[in-house]
């Protein structure tokens, strides 16, 4: 497999927990494809939700699906106090912020030379 083919089975994954995070109601879902361009995993999902127990429940939500389909999970920050909650699958990281800290961030701007994979087309949301 070459660098720029997609693996099927992460892309998935991928498209499960964007569903589960549609499904809980997370707002303005971004998946950034840093294949190549970051050392620590391919992909960034990205997400916000409304409050710390929303984020809370996003958190329960993804680590749920991520159970169901066996995927491995390196890490889970557990504190919502920051207002950003990172769910480590290894070779997908997703990240839920609370508005405020996503605009702080700025993920998609500090990576704004990765590609974006359309959640809609990936998540059917």
């Amino acid at each position: 497999m070459t660098d720029e083919e997609i693996n099927e089975e992460n892309l998935e994954d991928i498209k499960a927990c964007c569903q589960a995070l549609d499904d809980k109601k997370a707002d303005d879902i971004v998946v950034l494809d840093l294949r190549g361009k970051s050392s620590i995993t391919d992909y960034f999902v990205v997400a916000s939700g409304k409050s710390s127990p929303h984020l809370k429940a996003l958190q329960r939500a993804l680590q749920d699906i991520l159970k169901q389909r066996e995927v491995g999970v390196l890490g889970v920050d557990t504190e919502t106090s920051s207002g950003w909650l990172v769910v480590d699958a290894f070779d997908f990281m997703v990240h839920i912020f609370s508005p405020e800290m996503r605009e702080h961030y700025g993920l998609e701007t500090l990576w704004k030379d990765s590609p974006q994979i359309i959640v809609e087309e990936t998540a059917g949301v």
